[in-house]
């Protein structure tokens, strides 16, 4: 392919460069009152332009199609890289700012890698050609040309650096736009509760100031490249006027000599032009294609070991020894936890915001390794089992369900790729699910439309425990699973979640008491550490963290 888009290309700055000689010769006839030169040159002409016409469509696709088959391998080795990315990683960036990077970088990337492409080796070779006609029609003259067109170099390489500068801060600010844009859409519903249309107009007022700023700021450094060029270009020829009709005068050249030269001034000073703004602008895309390095050569926090062998999980207890964990390892987001979920039975972890209770569920599937201590199970260390197999033996239900634009059945199926349409319908069944599902436009084929915004809260919640049970994983980890429901919903939810969790280990966190009353075992958290463990009315009989936080709800 490569190979291909270089002949098409030389191909066709080599019919440029012929009209320089083509010219000549013309002229040259003329000179010696050869009448064959009217009827032969319009036949070379037509011939020229026909073979410059053809190659030049070749090579456009051919150099289109392998730029943007290089974007494609970017692309999906950009999506790859964030997918397979660590949870933290992830979650330290906005949603805009990262679909930016596939939207706005990708497309200018792709337009200078196109234009690259298509213009740079067909410009540069045909700029050589144009030079060697020169140096055959007249060396002396040529050699005035290089002197003078290499003096625009510097400004053009300092302008292409204020470019690569700008041009970072754009694409860094833009991603901050994206993410203004999805944050203010996505919370419409408060935005016009709480009557923030203003406020939110005002914001996006700054935010498209600064990238009219920047990008005018961008405009402006591409255009000083231009009329440099062309002030050069302007000196260059100047100056070969000037020499060529002493040299005439002389006798030492020849006016068809210099027609040709001219001809070849002509095919070169567009080429030069477009390859001078072309490395300014390219100094753009140089900035672009660091933003993507910057995040496809970024390193995993969570890894895994080589030689890490498969999670044999027999019953399913999970244990945490001595752990502690801090994000970025600032503060200590948790400190010397020790505590066990035994094997099918369920373990209830309580606490006030901020105590410890998401973080610490957030190490069972290893979305975060911790920074001290273990998780075990069944006394295996979970950071020396294959990270597939580790999450393999976990299943999630948490307050924020996430369903794909997609059919119920592919939701549901989520769970485990390979399940049968009855075994996805066995799921919903057990979910409470299946009813509400036949009642819809299309059964397990509807859609559940962005975000699964085309169902309720309770409905979204079952289809997320249909794909927890189809998962079957040993170890269930509930979080808040239905704290954002309403009395009906959350009845039928925690129903669903009782069935589901027979004979599994699950570990539940709540901040509604009353549904982990029933616990094995509740774990009270605060300030990251363990506070308080035991049963309900062993905790309540206490009369310390626990029995307060259960006064406080059940003060009526």
């Amino acid at each position: 392919m490569v190979t291909i888009a270089v002949i098409l290309s030389a191909t066709t700055a080599a019919a440029a460069s012929s009209y320089a000689f083509m010219i000549r010769w013309a002229v040259g006839m003329l000179e010696r009152q050869d009448t064959q030169v009217i009827w032969l040159a319009p036949i070379v002409i037509v011939i020229i332009t026909a073979i410059r016409g053809g190659s030049l469509f070749l090579q456009t696709v051919q150099t289109n199609r392998l730029a943007l088959r290089v974007m494609q391998d970017l692309q999906e080795t950009l999506f790859t890289r964030l997918v397979r990315a660590d949870y933290a990683r992830l979650i330290s960036e906005p949603v805009g700012a990262i679909v930016s990077r596939f939207t706005n970088d990708i497309t200018i990337l792709r337009d200078l890698l196109v234009r690259a492409a298509n213009n740079l080796l067909r410009d540069t070779l045909t700029i050589l050609g144009a030079v060697i006609a020169m140096f055959v029609f007249d060396w002396m003259l040529a050699l005035l040309i290089l002197v003078v067109y290499p003096l625009a170099a510097l400004p053009v390489i300092r302008i292409g650096n204020m470019l690569r500068k700008t041009s970072s801060e754009a694409q860094t600010q833009m991603g901050e736009v994206t993410s203004f844009l999805e944050e203010s859409f996505s919370g419409a519903r408060m935005v016009k509760t709480y009557g923030l249309e203003d406020h939110e107009i005002e914001r996006s007022r700054f935010a498209f100031l600064k990238r009219f700023q920047l990008a005018l700021s961008l405009a402006a450094s591409k255009a000083r490249v231009d009329p440099i060029l062309e002030v050069v270009g302007g000196a260059a020829f100047a100056g070969v006027l000037a020499f060529a009709g002493w040299r005439i005068s002389q006798g030492a050249a020849s006016i068809a000599d210099f027609t040709g030269f001219i001809a070849a001034i002509g095919i070169m000073a567009p080429a030069v032009r477009a390859v001078g703004t072309l490395g300014a602008a390219m100094q753009e895309g140089v900035a672009v294609l660091q933003r993507i390095y910057d995040v496809t050569d970024e390193t995993d926090d969570v890894i895994q070991i080589p030689g890490a062998k498969p999670l044999k999980v027999t019953r399913g207890r999970l244990e945490f020894d001595n752990v502690s964990f801090a994000y970025n390892g600032e503060g200590a987001a948790l400190s010397h936890i020790d505590l066990v979920a035994d094997a099918a039975k369920t373990t209830a972890i309580v606490g006030a915001s901020g105590s410890g209770k998401t973080t610490l569920l957030n190490l069972v599937p290893r979305l975060y390794d911790p920074a001290g201590g273990a998780v075990l199970i069944d006394n295996q260390d979970i950071r020396k089992a294959t990270i597939k197999s580790v999450r393999d033996a976990v299943a999630l239900v948490s307050q924020d369900v996430v369903l794909f634009n997609d059919t119920i059945a592919a939701n549901i199926a989520f769970g485990r790729m390979t399940a049968s349409r009855d075994e996805i319908e066995a799921a919903a069944r057990a979910a409470d699910a299946h009813e509400f599902i036949m009642e819809l436009p299309g059964g397990y084929d509807a859609p559940v439309g962005p975000r699964g915004g085309q169902l309720s809260g309770g409905q979204r919640q079952r289809i997320a425990i249909a794909r927890a049970i189809l998962a079957d994983a040993p170890i269930l980890l509930l979080d808040e699973a239905t704290s954002a429901l309403d009395a009906e919903a959350e009845a039928r939810v925690q129903s669903a979640l009782q069935r589901l969790s027979e004979g599994r280990t699950t570990i539940v966190i709540a901040h509604r008491l009353a549904t982990v009353r029933d616990a094995d075992r509740i774990y009270v958290m605060e300030n990251g550490q363990i506070a308080e463990t035991g049963k309900h009315d062993e905790l309540l009989a206490r009369g310390g963290i626990y029995a307060r936080l259960c006064k406080l709800q059940f003060a009526d």
